[in-house]
């Protein structure tokens, strides 16, 4: 078996306390665009921190995870996970 891949991440804004929930395959760089105000969808909202990530073999599968999570439309929910993950 490879090495895995891809990500299933969740932001939360530090200013507005909102969730953005994204995958990619390289992790770092997409951070990076979302840190410096490069991508649209969380431009002017930051700061961001990592609450959550996941890890999967192949991008596919991170966003196949990611439109499951964007489904449930509840930030309780999203809460729920982030918390489990801490233990």
């Amino acid at each position: 078996m490879g090495s895995l891949m891809a990500f299933l991440y969740i932001l939360e804004s530090l200013t507005t306390g909102h969730f953005y929930i994204g995958s990619t395959n390289d992790f770092d760089r997409r951070m990076e665009e979302h840190q410096r105000g490069h991508t649209l969808s969380t431009r002017g909202r930051g700061p961001w921190r990592l609450a959550y990530r996941e890890s999967f073999p192949s991008l596919h599968e991170a966003r196949k995870r990611e439109l499951e999570i964007k489904r449930w439309k509840s930030a309780k929910l999203i809460r729920q996970l982030i918390t489990s993950a801490d233990g």
